[in-house]
């Protein structure tokens, strides 16, 4: 599974990419907003950090304006992932920017039929919002677990982005279920190492290792 980092703060995204942990990156108008940089600069920054997709988000509404945001977008780096929401007017300038030979990410997917729709339109992957799902009580995985089986029936190449993630769970999950990608917080991927038994044991060979009064250096 690949990890992508749900963040625009570069020195969380560096931390995690020197430890192998990044294998892309997403971003959308609230974390451009809460990193208080501005959109071109830090996509820039980023997508000269890491190796994989930076997905960078239109803000229009409309196709036509999508599409010249998205070309913009594109034009900072190779590695640009253009995101475009699930609407139709999504789906028309999905079909354009892939077109041109540039990545999509079409996000704000909720549903199977969304996800059928994106693929159909040539996006390279689609987002599914595992957390806001679960906030309306109905099951996300149970939606990739429908994305899956639907994009293997028919040999769709689009990659399942799992996005909303908000626990280890949903990140463990997801895997289970066959997602492609997912794309967390970094606080969650930290989180993923975490154990209380690990830090039991932990506890337990400090304290013996303490009475034997030796040192390793």
């Amino acid at each position: 599974m690949k990890f992508f980092v749900d963040t625009a703060e570069i020195d969380q995204i560096a931390e995690l990419n020197d430890l192998g942990m990044v294998d892309g990156v997403t971003t959308n108008p609230s974390l451009i907003l809460k990193s208080g940089r501005d959109i071109l600069e830090v996509t820039r920054e980023i997508a000269a950090l890491v190796d994989g997709p930076v997905s960078a988000e239109v803000v229009a509404l409309d196709a036509e304006t999508m599409i010249a945001e998205g070309r913009k977008l594109a034009a900072i780096a190779p590695n640009i992932a253009v995101k475009v929401p699930l609407t139709w007017d999504g789906l028309k300038a999905c079909k354009v920017l892939s077109g041109e030979g540039h990545m999509v990410n079409v996000t704000l997917c909720f549903s199977a039929n969304q996800a059928l729709l994106a693929a159909k339109a040539g996006a390279s992957f689609i987002s599914p919002f595992i957390g806001r799902l679960d906030d309306i009580n109905l099951d996300g995985m149970e939606v990739i677990s429908d994305i899956r089986q639907i994009y293997d029936n028919y040999g769709f190449e689009t990659q399942i982005l799992a996005a909303s993630i908000r626990t280890v769970n949903h990140a463990y999950q997801s895997a289970m279920v066959g997602a492609d990608v997912m794309t967390a917080p970094p606080a969650v991927i930290k989180a993923m190492a975490a154990h209380p038994l690990t830090d039991k044991g932990l506890a337990a060979f400090m304290a013996d290792w303490e009475k034997t009064g030796q040192k390793i250096i």
